[in-house]
């Protein structure tokens, strides 16, 4: 019996030691996994460069013709010209507006110059000069924050619990942006100015968007009558409520207390109609404001300029370009022949 807290000692210091030799192997392991990656990463980059040394003189060429070819085709090839244009479709024709775009720059691709020059009324040879036609959404936070409320609005009480502005975030399109951008890359400076015409009334051309906007406009005259005609009924009202105070001031002083209550009451009613009236005024702005945003059914906010913007810039110059292309191209030659080479080898 007295032998046994000697023996349960000697155990516990057996399970210890154990213990701490089971986290000294899993560090070791840990640090040779960790090991094993940095060396392996070394062992990558130094094949690297024994790839390089081996074929220097090969690839410093490639780099050399990239850079004299990319210099003679920035010399001999036309200046490239961009012009951007900045608009606000209504009445969901943002979805044409995109359509539209994009049927245009695929006639640039194929080159095919008679049947862009149709559809932009220029002439074949501006046509020509087209590069490419693209457009993107034009936003910032706050623009986001706007239409996020103008969104939640719309919705139902118990839909709004199910929606924050993340979520919103998340699913938020392109198209669902306020402002969109139209961007023209060509070598004629000034063919996007005469393009500018016929983009808009591809859109404005429309039926469907001719209706809507006939519709709204419908709306917001009938929408201002009525603005209007309470405005008129407010202004009876308050005429009949100052005839009333007239007359009640006209009353023989007995019965003041019961005249006074009348009073205060009749003037309540009229700070009420003062502040109605108030109401509609700013309605009737906030109509107006709505009147001129949706007066037609693409706003231009900022025009195609006159003459485009030569396109600056290292990545858009072959003297950078090409010799990339030359040397990520001879490489992946060399590594071809080398993977054969050891293919062969191999089998």
């Amino acid at each position: 019996m007295a032998d046994q807290p000697a023996h349960q000692n000697s155990s516990d210091e057996i399970d210890l030691g154990q213990l701490f030799q089971m986290i000294g192997r899993a560090f070791q392991k840990f640090f040779n996994f960790v090991g094993s990656i940095f060396k392996g990463i070394f062992h990558v980059l130094m094949l690297l460069l024994l790839f390089i040394q081996k074929n220097f003189i090969i690839l410093a060429a490639a780099v050399i013709i990239g850079g004299v070819g990319g210099y003679i085709l920035d010399t001999t090839l036309p200046e490239k010209y961009i012009s951007k244009m900045v608009v606000e479709p209504n009445f969901n024709s943002v979805q044409q507006l995109y359509n539209n775009i994009s049927f245009y720059n695929d006639l640039a691709e194929a080159q095919d110059s008679v049947a862009l020059a149709t559809a932009l009324n220029i002439t074949e040879h501006e046509a020509a000069s087209v590069e490419e036609i693209f457009a993107d959404s034009y936003s910032d936070e706050n623009q986001k924050i706007k239409l996020f409320d103008e969104f939640i609005r719309e919705l139902d009480t118990t839909t709004v619990k199910t929606i924050d502005f993340e979520n919103y975030l998340q699913n938020f399109n392109s198209l669902d942006a306020r402002f969109h951008q139209i961007s023209v890359i060509s070598t004629d400076n000034k063919v996007a100015k005469k393009m500018q015409p016929a983009i808009i009334n591809s859109i404005s051309v429309n039926d469907y968007f001719k209706l809507q906007k006939r519709i709204n406009d419908e709306n917001l005259s009938l929408q201002e009558d009525i603005y209007k005609q309470q405005l008129v009924e407010i202004d009876s009202l308050q005429s009949l409520y100052r005839t009333v105070l007239v007359k009640e001031a006209d009353k023989p002083m007995q019965g003041t207390s019961i005249s006074m209550a009348e009073s205060g009451e009749s003037s309540n009613r009229e700070l009420a109609l003062v502040q109605e009236k108030d109401v509609l005024k700013e309605k009737l702005v906030a109509l107006n404001k709505e009147r001129a945003n949706k007066s037609t059914i693409i706003n231009v906010i900022s025009d195609f300029p006159t003459r485009g913007v030569g396109q600056k810039g290292i990545w858009n110059s072959y003297k950078f370009k090409l010799p990339i292309l030359l040397l990520a191209l001879t490489i992946g030659i060399l590594a071809l022949f080398k993977l054969n080479k050891y293919l062969t080898s191999y089998n």
